[in-house]
């Protein structure tokens, strides 16, 4: 049986404070709570604080913006429309660009086997295995070259971009991946052909009891394959399986939402995920 609405926003706001405390230190700004990275690794989000008195601020988010600046990361902000319904037009004034994502939860019955979804096997990444660090730059070449070109379209870029975008993952940035895969804090699957190798990828974010699925992606050659629904659906098996009972992500239009309709999803909500808006040239 579903969860009412309070109880479901009410976890999902502890998830998004907890997620990034693992790794960062909070500073607060207002009605807001910037976290910073600690070490290496992906820079976090600034949110609304959940013990604020008010709704942030247009001066808030700009003092959060110059902090930003000054570490040299993102200036990104992240918030649930539905907790926070009053923090989208002061974005807006404050010169952010607001992505409105579908906000989805899965419902564990209408999940489906990956083979269901896609001919091309998924497996799960092994922390244990000789090949993580080998399948860990994959994940991200992969997302490299698929977040680059946006929506679910087909296009040309495949495996040769995928090579091409490949990085050598530094020391620190591989002890912190291995020290969470290892503890099921985050969990990579992979979607591979023996003759292409890895053309799809994704990765599962833990705490407690709940998980996010982020950072789908598949190379634009192979996409209208249902690759990305066999990726987000081993994930979610792989959570519910580890004893996770709240499985959710983001989609990034509407258009990728269907495709998680697929894997048994359903939208409660309205993600927001904001940067600076694009400023045109005179």
């Amino acid at each position: 049986m579903a969860m009412p609405n309070d109880e479901l926003f009410a976890r999902l706001e502890e998830f998004y404070d907890a997620l990034p405390r693992d790794g960062g230190h909070p500073e607060e700004f207002g009605g807001l709570t910037l976290f910073v990275q600690d070490g290496d690794g992906w820079p976090f989000y600034a949110r609304p604080r959940r013990d604020a008195s008010g709704p942030p601020s247009a001066a808030d988010i700009l003092a959060v913006r110059q902090r930003q600046r000054d570490l040299g990361v993102p200036e990104a902000f992240e918030w649930v429309h539905e907790q926070s319904p009053d923090l989208l037009p002061v974005a807006r004034s404050a010169g952010l660009s607001v992505l409105e994502a579908p906000l989805m939860v899965l419902d564990p019955t209408a999940l489906p086997a990956p083979s269901e979804l896609s001919d091309i096997p998924v497996r799960i990444v092994d922390p244990a295995s000789d090949d993580f660090c080998t399948d860990i730059a994959a994940r991200r070449a992969v997302a490299a070259v698929g977040f680059a070109a946006a929506g679910t379209a087909t296009g040309d870029a495949g495996p040769a971009e995928r090579d091409t975008a490949r990085v050598e993952t530094t020391p620190e940035a591989l002890a912190e991946e291995l020290a969470r895969a290892e503890t099921g804090r985050r969990v990579t699957a992979l979607a591979e052909s023996a003759a292409d190798g890895v053309l799809a990828s994704g990765l599962a974010m833990r705490v407690g009891d709940a998980a996010e699925i982020a950072g789908v992606a598949t190379l634009p050659v192979a996409r209208r394959r249902g690759l990305g629904a066999a990726v987000t659906g081993a994930l979610a098996r792989r959570m519910l399986d580890d004893g996770v009972d709240l499985v959710f992500l983001s989609a990034g239009s509407e258009e990728i939402a269907r495709v998680y309709l697929r894997t048994g999803f359903r939208r409660v909500g309205t993600a927001c995920i904001a940067e600076p808006a694009a400023v045109l040239a005179p």
